[in-house]
């Protein structure tokens, strides 16, 4: 009784601790990387800072962020969506077959297409109950086949000019692709920190069967976080599209399940679920598409970029590890 009755008077004096170690670099690490890497370059790249520069490197971030964003979102249940490129050529492939009926009939079926990936994998994982992984590598390898069905294998040139403004153009000298991503992230945080259906992605991440038992819709969740997930996919694939005015299923977003992970694991999210952290992620590709950037400028190969982002993911999950074991 004296025990627990000093504990109790204790624990009211004791004054929450600020993030450390292994805590603070999970929180803060990101953000301090991409300072780093401005600084370095501020001072030993010539031309880096310009503001042609850096609009660049802005414009080719845009549609990782938008793709990671959805990721961040599957990952905060616990799940992965490796379908994203495959949802991108998707969009992409079908631009050009209903350009003709009109530049919003056109958007629309390219965004259907990606919402249909997104429901299948969402009914895959929530109903029949596939391991998230599983699931979505069907239409990892299906998804682009059926792109490259429908564009007959070939590239094909954009020359809708409503649709080239999406990928060139700008509002008070901002490019639309910049802006986009920014709404979004704005969105998605919202989302997540502001409504309930972002609280119960949260809570199902973080314990799927109490939250079952709690009575959460899990099913419905699932499915409307893979939808909302192919969406962004498609969303990127219309604007990449757009950037290089042209449909090349065959290309666009390879990969891009990579990096939207590396982006989302990089910027503080748990590949455990349970978190979801906005800001990191996209403060995670900025590092990414900063660090690329900067190994080019200084003449050192892609394969060096490659190996510097894979030694990020590995620091990345080990303070996630680190941190969850205290």
């Amino acid at each position: 009784m004296t025990t627990q009755a000093t504990q109790a008077t204790e624990a009211p004096t004791r004054s929450p601790s600020r993030p450390s170690g292994p805590a603070w670099f999970q929180e803060y690490g990101v953000y301090a990387a991409v300072a780093a890497l401005l600084v370095f370059n501020a001072l030993f790249t010539e031309h880096f800072l310009t503001v042609d520069n850096l609009r660049t490197q802005l414009i080719q971030v845009a549609p990782v962020v938008i793709v990671a964003l959805g990721m961040a979102l599957v990952i905060g249940t616990e799940g992965v969506d490796l379908s994203v490129g495959s949802a991108m050529a998707l969009a992409a492939a079908l631009l050009p077959l209903y350009l003709g009926y009109g530049l919003v009939p056109a958007l629309l079926i390219a965004l259907l297409a990606g919402a249909v990936v997104g429901a299948v994998n969402g009914t895959l994982v929530s109903v029949v109950g596939l391991q998230p992984i599983v699931a979505t590598l069907a239409l990892f390898v299906g998804g682009r086949g059926i792109a490259l069905v429908m564009a007959d294998g070939r590239l094909k040139q954009i020359a809708n000019p409503d649709l080239l403004s999406l990928g060139t153009g700008s509002f008070l000298g901002i490019p639309l692709v910049v802006l986009i991503a920014a709404v979004l992230a704005l969105a998605v945080a919202f989302l997540v920190h502001r409504t309930t259906f972002g609280r119960q992605i949260v809570a199902i991440g973080g314990n799927r069967s109490a939250a079952t038992l709690a009575g959460l819709p899990v099913k419905r969740v699932l499915t409307g976080v893979y939808v909302l997930c192919g969406v962004l996919a498609a969303l990127a694939g219309i604007l990449a599209t757009a950037r290089l005015t042209a449909s090349d299923p065959s290309s666009l977003g390879n990969l891009m399940e990579l990096s939207a992970i590396t982006a989302v694991v990089v910027g503080g999210t748990p590949l455990t679920g349970g978190s979801i952290r906005v800001l990191g992620t996209v403060a995670g590709a900025l590092l990414m598409q900063l660090l690329r950037a900067t190994l080019v400028k200084h003449d050192l190969p892609e394969s060096t970029a490659q190996i510097a982002q894979a030694a990020i993911i590995i620091v990345a999950v080990y303070v996630a590890r680190e941190r969850r074991s205290r």
